[in-house]
C-alpha cells in the first residue's frame, strides 16, 4: 500500500506550494511531517528558480498544533523527551522559513492552533479564511510556546497583548486577528490559496535579493542598537546596489522605466 506523503509540493513558475497533507489529524505536527517539511524548506532554499514559498494545509485546518497522540505513543520514560526531540526537528524548520532568502506565506485555510499558530507567525505574511480561527492552545494544555512564537507574537502585537492571548488562550478570529496585526489579508475560505499565490507571483517578479536583504535587517533589528543597525543597513545598501538586481533597479529608475529583474 503507498503512503501518501505528508507534506505535498507543487510549483507554478517560481511560485512553490508546500500544503501540510494529515487532513484526518488536522494536519497536527508529528515527526514524519516534520522530517518531510524540513527536507522541503531546505530544498526550496537552495533552489535558485523557486523565489516564493506558500505554506498551507490539506483539509479543513492549516495546522492543529502538535500530534500529542503520536507523542503519547512513543512510549519514552518522560514525555518531556518526545517534545524536546519534536521541538527540535520543528525549530530547524522555523529557522529555514525566518531566514529563507525569498517571501514565505502561510496561506491560512483554516484553525492554526500551538505549533500551527507558531509556524504560520514565522512566515512573512498571513492570508487568513474568514472562517479561520488561530489559537495559541499552549497554556490551556500547561505546557509553554514553542516553535517561536515567544519571538514572534510580541513583535507582531506587542508584550500586553502576547500576555492576554498567554493568560486566557481565547481563540483568535480572522476579524480579530487581522485587526491586531497578525495577518495581512482576510478572504472568503475558497480565496485563501489563490490570494497567497497571487501574492507569491507579485513577489516573485520583483527584486527577491532586495527581499532577502530586508528580511535580514528587520528580523536582526530588534537584537542591536541603532548604532549597529545603521552598519548594518549601510552594508546591506552598498551590496545592494552592486548586486545584478540592484543595478537593474537604478537603471531603470533613471531610465523611467519597468525593472526586469534577473530571474523573475
Amino acid at each position: 500500500m503507498t503512503t501518501e506523503p505528508t507534506v505535498l509540493s507543487a510549483r507554478e513558475g517560481a511560485v512553490l506550494t508546500l500544503t501540510l497533507n494529515r487532513p484526518s489529524r488536522l494536519n497536527a505536527l508529528d515527526f514524519s511531517l516534520l522530517d518531510a517539511l524540513l527536507r522541503e524548506l531546505r530544498a526550496a532554499a537552495r533552489d535558485a528558480g523557486v523565489r516564493a514559498v506558500i505554506l498551507t494545509g490539506a483539509g479543513r485546518a492549516f495546522c492543529a498544533g502538535g500530534d500529542l497522540k503520536a507523542l503519547e505513543e512513543a512510549k519514552v520514560p518522560r514525555p518531556g523527551d518526545a517534545f524536546y526531540t519534536l521541538a527540535s526537528t520543528f525549530h530547524l524548520c522555523v529557522q529555514e522559513v525566518r531566514w529563507m532568502e525569498k517571501p514565505v506565506i502561510a496561506a491560512v485555510n483554516g484553525v492554526a492552533a500551538g505549533g500551527g499558530f507558531s509556524l504560520a507567525l514565522a512566515c512573512d505574511l498571513r492570508v487568513m479564511a474568514s472562517s479561520a480561527t488561530m489559537h495559541q492552545a499552549y497554556t490551556t494544555a500547561g505546557l509553554v510556546f514553542d516553535g517561536g512564537s515567544s519571538f514572534t507574537l510580541p513583535r507582531l502585537v506587542g508584550l500586553a497583548r502576547s500576555l492576554e492571548l498567554a493568560m486566557l488562550d481565547e481563540p483568535v478570529s480572522a476579524e480579530k486577528a487581522a485587526r491586531m496585526g497578525l495577518v495581512s489579508q482576510v478572504v472568503a475560505e475558497e480565496q485563501v490559496v489563490p490570494t497567497a499565490k497571487a501574492l507569491a507571483a507579485r513577489a516573485a517578479g520583483r527584486a527577491v535579493g532586495a527581499f532577502a536583504r530586508a528580511k535580514k535587517l528587520l528580523n536582526g533589528s530588534f537584537e542591536q542598537g541603532l548604532d549597529g543597525q545603521l552598519e548594518a543597513e549601510r552594508h546591506a545598501i552598498s551590496a545592494a546596489a552592486d548586486s545584478p538586481e540592484g543595478r537593474e533597479g537604478i537603471g531603470a529608475f533613471l531610465e523611467k522605466r519597468e525593472p526586469k529583474f534577473p530571474g523573475a
